[in-house]
């Protein structure tokens, strides 16, 4: 059996990454991470990559190439990155079982590590 994905990608975001990795010369794709800040805690980080890193986590979906920084796997195991259009913004969206709350503006949220033990026993009845 083969590793499973940390992340998933909405067709939306795919489609996204690649007209992002096609404007930009030397770009490989985009890496997901997360750091301290906001006001409940957290925020996503998205870069561009141009040099991939052999220890992030690799997803590629349609062509799109999505790097996953190794010290944020834990804290997005199971979460599907989206991206939406409305009339007030634009942008990666995250649903993440792993966020145990959010702020009032959306823009940084509380994270714990994922249940790995709960993880495995689902994957091992399914």
């Amino acid at each position: 059996m083969g590793r499973f994905q940390v992340i998933s990608i909405t067709d939306e975001a795919a489609r996204r990454v690649r007209d992002i990795v096609a404007a930009r010369e030397g770009a490989n794709g985009i890496r997901v991470g997360i750091k301290k800040g906001g006001c409940a805690g957290m925020e996503y980080t998205v870069d561009l990559v141009t040099e991939p890193d052999p220890k992030d986590d690799h997803v590629e979906q349609e062509g799109a190439h999505v790097y996953v920084a190794p010290e944020a796997s834990l804290f997005l195991l199971g979460t599907e990155m989206g991206y939406e259009v409305t009339k007030l913004r634009s942008g990666f969206t995250f649903t993440n079982p792993n966020q145990s709350s959010a702020c009032g503006c959306g823009e940084s949220v509380e994270l714990k590590p994922a249940d790995l033990k709960a993880l495995a026993e689902a994957r091992a009845g399914a």
